[in-house]
């Protein structure tokens, strides 16, 4: 089932990045983020009212840090999503899994020759993928899309250890919601903002439902045993990407772009592979309240 939730996640998130980039034409990437961690915010309350979740934690420090960083992380690709086609966007994203190895291998998990192996494979990748991009002048997007995916790594060890310690995924949603919503807010005082209608209106409120379930579902994989192996599943948001890129915006990818995208998707899955068990067992368990609603 980990893996399910992962895959379901990945599907949630990319109809999520379309919404994105439609709502870009009329709203900077800072008032997309501040729109979608504000529904999000609306729904997850109603949620934990629904479930009985107390909202009270042991391990608020957890909870403001994976927030923030989660901030910054979803700012980083909301915006890259505005600069670059949306297949290489999210691949750059969704580096985060070589990240995540990293972050692990510093906590204490052995960095075995595999692991390196996939590490240099995803730079690889990384490198071939940035090519293009530093060629088309789109550098900027690129060094933000890449910056999006070492934030979403910090953040998705940080799920890691709020699993571990039991921490129910509605309530780890809501924090971050909150921590998104009251960070987005104060930046916008300082911001322009545009009127929403109901063109807008509509695909703000996608970015939030696509984005609130992506989140449930994925907070719900990171909270299985096999920490890893639902980081490199996520890896198949970039094949959806890839579909609506080329469906709706007639996105084109030349050789080496998707020889880059294979290379950073092998590394994601290497890394699986060649991770230690006390990265995949033990991480966290089920909160009782999901288990009753399954």
């Amino acid at each position: 089932m980990q893996s399910l939730w992962m895959i379901l996640a990945s599907l949630l998130f990319a109809c999520m990045g379309v919404c994105v980039k439609l709502a870009a034409a009329t709203h900077s990437a800072l008032e997309i983020v501040f729109y979608r961690s504000f529904l999000s915010l609306i729904l997850m309350f109603a949620l934990v009212r629904l479930r009985r979740v107390p909202l009270k934690t042991p391990h608020w420090r957890w909870q403001v840090s994976r927030g923030a960083v989660g901030f910054s992380a979803l700012c980083a690709f909301f915006w890259a999503i505005t600069l670059l086609p949306l297949a290489t966007a999210v691949t750059l994203n969704y580096t985060s899994a070589i990240f995540l190895a990293l972050y692990l291998a510093l906590s204490g998990m052995r960095l075995t020759v595999g692991i390196l192996g996939a590490l240099l494979l995803g730079l690889a990748g990384v490198g071939l993928l940035l090519r293009p991009t530093l060629d088309s002048g789109q550098w900027v997007g690129g060094l933000i899309g890449l910056g999006s995916g070492v934030l979403a790594g910090m953040a998705y060890f940080s799920l890691r250890e709020l699993g571990s310690r039991g921490e129910p995924e509605t309530r780890t949603v809501f924090y971050f919601s909150l921590v998104s919503s009251i960070c987005a807010s104060t930046w916008l005082l300082l911001s322009e903002t545009h009127p929403v209608d109901l063109r807008s209106g509509s695909l703000l409120l996608g970015v939030a439902i696509f984005a609130t379930g992506a989140q449930l579902a994925m907070t719900r994989a990171y909270a299985g045993t096999r920490t890893l192996m639902a980081a490199a599943l996520a890896y198949s948001t970039v094949v959806f990407a890839s579909l609506f890129g080329v469906i709706l915006w007639n996105d084109a990818h030349d050789g080496w772009s998707w020889l880059a995208i294979g290379l950073i998707v092998v590394s994601g899955l290497a890394a699986t592979r060649f991770s230690p068990a006390s990265a995949n067992a033990g991480v966290g368990r089920v909160s009782p309240q999901f288990r009753r609603l399954r």
